[in-house]
This record gives structure tokens, sequence and C-alpha cells, in this order.
């Protein structure tokens, strides 16, 4: 039995992935996919308080060691560090494995990694820092404070506040804007667009936007009047003593004891990119250790407090931390659905405790999740320096069962390997496919040569090179695609990136007019916009 969600890619760079890669609140209580109830044999009674006894949470601690080396093991990622929290103190934290394969660099509680979408719930926390100093309100419209900021919709332009963005039910669809930022454009740049592209129902549905939390936290930053990365600091990581926390990618990149992210090519872990977030920072730009996010997850288990100070104001937290919109769906009475507040999953253990979690992903190398039960006072969080395979997550929802029961019910590393399968599914109508063996002749490229413009994507340069056809594209027509002629006036072009796997194609179709040249040129791959992907020669 699962829950009717079903992984989709949200590009996330990171994304990605509230919706795939943690445990639902389908009996499990994580992200919009639900995988707890595969290993549940029961429906969880109704919500539970009840504390965990001290010793069980001991004993599934003493369980790390043998569970970490079997993930690794299983999973052969190179690298991995974990830390959990008890009643507010840290009482595991260590490394596993490598920092970068090839190295002897071991990776400790201290090495700094990109936490992709683990990003969400940390800006969730400093903005809730300025809901408690009253700097702004989860319900502060978004356009008060970003002027230029539109949407389609105009009425929804003034109505949608900055828990909306952070709640994912602003009406932008999945990974809005993430095929602009895997093109170069930068953070304003991607906003400056988003009035380009369609919406769905406003605050009824849910749909997993890096930008549209990116949005809100810019309304945020631009209220306390200091870029995002500061009040970041100033708001959170300071007063946490988070001193290998940031949300620059520049500090990252600085740190001497960092995580170099890793994909699968040829049968083995590689390090061949390394992806830079800093365009959709509140979403996906935090690079942090297990160390630091201890001290995070031991805020959250005492309600806004650190140390015996509070850092943030509980009543500005509570909304953040509670559900405010249905992110999976049940297709089972006796299963529970799962809920996105503002940039937390919130859902329930097998038990039937309440659950705050979030997963992170970046294709391009790493996967991240935490989990926190409250009732329990026990966080987790794993971070991992390899492309997303449900290493993360498999971890955790196995230690959260030995917290909870002593035993685990399913083999969740299995489980959550098939089900991030789908992420690794080629992009493209024609990926796959081999050309016709008998294509209908091209035209000269003189008709199908020149500049083609799209409001939402910019321009489209296509050139002669050779005996062939380029594509530019991007801010600055750096992103370069070699076109490869498929039948008529039909080409493909190769895709990487974050939001393509190896694999991924995009087809190119021109429309020549009734002169010698071609009118306009739609790109399959990028479709969602309000032209579908439809670019128009400039004279």
């Amino acid at each position: 039995m699962i829950c009717a969600s079903y992984p989709v890619r949200c590009c996330a760079h990171a994304l990605f992935l509230a919706a795939a890669a943690t445990l639902a609140g389908c009996g499990g209580g994580g992200g919009g996919a639900s995988f707890a109830s595969l290993g549940a044999s029961q429906s969880p009674p109704p919500i539970n308080t009840t504390p965990v006894a001290s010793a069980q949470v001991d004993a599934a601690v003493a369980k790390l060691d043998l569970l970490a080396a079997d993930v690794m093991r299983r999973s052969k990622i190179p690298g991995m560090a974990v830390a959990v929290v008890k009643d507010g103190q840290v009482v595991y934290a260590k490394g596993f494995g490598v920092r970068r394969v090839g190295s002897l660099e071991r990776v400790d509680a201290d090495t700094v990694f990109q936490l992709a979408s683990m990003s969400k719930p940390i800006a969730a926390t400093v903005v809730a820092g300025l809901v408690g100093n009253q700097t702004v309100s989860w319900d502060t419209p978004a356009a008060t404070r970003l002027p230029d900021f539109k949407m389609s919709d105009p009425a929804v332009t003034q109505q949608v506040t900055i828990g909306d963005f952070f709640a994912h039910r602003s009406g932008l669809p999945d990974a809005a804007g993430d095929k602009l930022e895997d093109l170069g454009y930068d953070r304003q740049q991607v906003l400056q667009r988003m009035r380009y592209v369609p919406l769905r129902a406003f605050r009824t549905t849910y749909g997993y936007a890096n930008f549209g939390l990116t949005a809100g936290a810019e309304a945020a930053a631009n209220a306390a009047g200091i870029d995002w990365a500061t009040l970041s600091e100033r708001t959170l990581y300071a007063p946490l003593g988070m001193r290998a926390t940031s949300s620059r990618f520049a500090d990252f990149m600085q740190r001497a004891n960092r995580a170099s992210p890793h994909v699968m090519r040829d049968g083995s872990y590689q390090a061949l990119y390394q992806r830079q977030p800093d365009a959709q920072s509140p979403a996906g730009g935090v690079s942090s250790s297990v160390n630091d996010v201890a001290r995070w997850m031991s805020l959250l288990l005492q309600n806004g407090s650190y140390n015996g100070r509070t850092v943030v104001k509980p009543e500005a937290l509570l909304p953040a931390i509670t559900g405010q919109i249905v992110n999976g769906r049940s297709d089972d009475p006796a299963v529970r659905p799962n809920y996105y507040g503002y940039g937390f999953n919130v859902g329930t253990t097998t038990a039937g405790r309440v659950k705050l979690s979030h997963s992170g992903a970046f294709m391009l190398g790493a996967g991240t999740a935490f989990t926190v039960i409250p009732a329990a006072g026990v966080a987790i969080v794993t971070l991992t320096n390899a492309a997303p395979v449900g290493a993360a997550e498999a971890l955790n929802a196995t230690f959260e069962e030995f917290v909870e029961s002593g035993a685990s019910s399913a083999d969740w590393i299995t489980l959550y390997a098939q089900r991030f399968l789908p992420f690794y599914v080629p992009e493209g109508s024609l990926a796959g496919q081999q050309p016709p063996s008998q294509p209908v002749a091209a035209l000269g490229s003189n008709v199908y040569a020149g500049t083609y413009v799209s409001s939402y994507y910019g321009n489209a340069v296509v050139e002669a090179s050779g005996s062939g056809l380029i594509l530019k594209m991007g801010p600055t027509g750096a992103r370069i695609f070699p076109l490869r002629h498929w039948s008529g006036n039909s080409y493909v072009f190769d895709l990487s990136g974050e939001n393509a796997p190896p694999g991924s194609v995009a087809r190119v179709d021109f429309k020549p007019g009734i002169s010698s040249v071609s009118d306009s040129l739609a790109i399959d791959y990028y479709a969602e916009d309000i032209a579908k992907g439809t670019f128009t020669r400039t004279p």
C-alpha cells in the first residue's frame, strides 16, 4: 500500500525534494512521496505525544555505527556524516568515508556539506526570527516588499504572502524557474521572469517551487534591509554558534574541510561537478556540518530556545512547523496524508508521533535529510556527498523506528533506492530514440540561423558552425548546444546539468514562414512558460 502521490523530479536544485525524498505523512511523515507505509503492517494510531524512554533512545543511538556502515556499504556513497540530538544535547556526531574519491581526507562531524533543499526549513527558521520581532508576518503580502515582482495573475500578485511562498501554495508549478537557473540567470533575473509562468490554483494546490520560496525569503530580507545571506547569519547562524554554516557559495568553497559532490558514472562515484546554488540560496544554498545542524535541531526541540536563551519566539516558529497544506494525499482512508508547513514537512511517524523533516538533493552530487520527533525529544541529521539514492533517508527512517519500537519494519535502503530511480530517467520526448533511418532533408542553414526571443527564456541564437548549427542561450549566450539534425525542420541537442539526467535530449522544431527564413522555433524542454517554449525570430 502506498500513497497516491509519487516522486516527481522537482529539479531542485535542489531540489528538489521534499516531494520525493523524505518519509511522508502517510504513516511516515516527511515529504510528498509516501514510503513509510511500505514497511508498516498497520495504520498509525491517533497522534501520540507519549515520550520515549531514555534507554530506548540510547539503544537506538548505539546501533548507529553499524547502521551507518551498512548504508555506506550498500549504497557505495563516498562520504556521510550523522548527528543525533536528544533532549537538546548532541549525543552522537560522526563522519564516515571520504570527502572526495581518490583522496585520504576523511569525513568528520565538522565536514561541511551542501544541504540542498534542507536549506528550506532553515530559511523558514530565519523568517520566523523576523516574524518574532515583527519585521514581517507570515501573512505579509510579498509584493509590498518586492515592488517589481509579478506573477501571471495580477490578483495573485497582490495577495500572495511570504507564508504562501514558504508553503508552496502560491500557484507556481513544481520547479518553476529552475531551468532558468541552469541557463545561468541569477536570482533577480529568475524572479523577474516568474510573471510568464502559468499558475495553478492559488492556495489550494501544492507546487514545490524553489524560486517561489526564494521570492518569499527575498521579501523578508528586503523588509529587514539586508541581503539574505547576511540576514541568515545574523538571525540564526551567529546566535547558535553555527560557525561553519553559510548561505553563500563562496564561503562553502573556502572551507578547508568540505565535501566534494559526486555522481555515479560508469559504475563508480566520481567528483565531476560542483553545484553553485546562490540563485536559489534560501531554497537550496545553505552549507553546513552535522555539528552545526545539530545546534539548529536543538533549537527546534527546545521550541525556539538554545542554551536557555530565546533565539526565535515560539509563537513565530509554530506556524512553520504546523501543517499548512496537504502535499501528499493518501489512497487509503486508514493512512494519513502528509502536510507541508512553512519550509517544513509535517507528518507522523509509524508510532503516530508528529515528525518534522525535509530532504535535500542535488543531482550533481548531494543527498541530505533530517528528522525531528518533538514528543520523543529526538532529532537526527544525515548528510552525504553523492547524488541522491535515498541513503540519508534510509538511515533516518531506520533510526526513527529503532527509537520508537526497538526494531525496523522494512529494508529502507532498498525501498528508498527504488523510489529514487525515477529521478534518473532522461528528459525529452526523443530521449533514447534513434534518429530516422531516412530523415527528410533539412533546409539550408541560412533558413534557421538567426536570433529568436522568448520573454521568459531570453534569446536563443542559432548560428552556423562548420557544417552544422549551434544554439546559444542564457543571459550572456554562454550556454552553447551543438544541434544535430533529426528530420526535416527538427533538430536535437543533448542536455546536462542539475535538472537533466544523462541521456536527456531537447527537440528543436523550426517553423519556416512565407519568407526564406524560419519565423520561430519551439524547444520541447523549455515549455513551462506562457509561450510553451516558443521563441520568435527578431528582425
